[in-house]
């Protein structure tokens, strides 16, 4: 069978499905892309903090610390400040 003849004979929804499908993959491809762009540019400021004499470790908590929510992360210090008392480290 010619293989033009079996793209003809495609049913419409069946061409749609693969379009569709297509269209999703190089959507994920394009974000998968910019996703590491990103990764790539938050390494940069990493660094350039570095380079000012900044701890990056300290960075990276402080900005984890920032997505929390406020009451999460109050609990989560208090947690942490109870068990280190505990631990006489305090």
């Amino acid at each position: 069978m010619d293989t033009s003849a079996a793209v003809q004979e495609e049913a419409p929804a069946t061409r749609f499905a693969k379009d569709q499908l297509k269209s999703i993959i190089e959507r994920i491809e394009r974000l998968e892309e910019e996703k590491k762009t990103i990764s790539d540019d938050i390494r940069d400021v990493y660094a350039e903090g570095k380079g000012n004499g900044f701890d990056v470790k300290a960075l990276r908590q402080i900005v984890r610390l920032r997505k929390q929510d406020p009451n999460e992360r109050a609990e989560a210090e208090t947690i942490l400040e109870t068990y280190m008392q505990a631990l006489g480290m305090l």
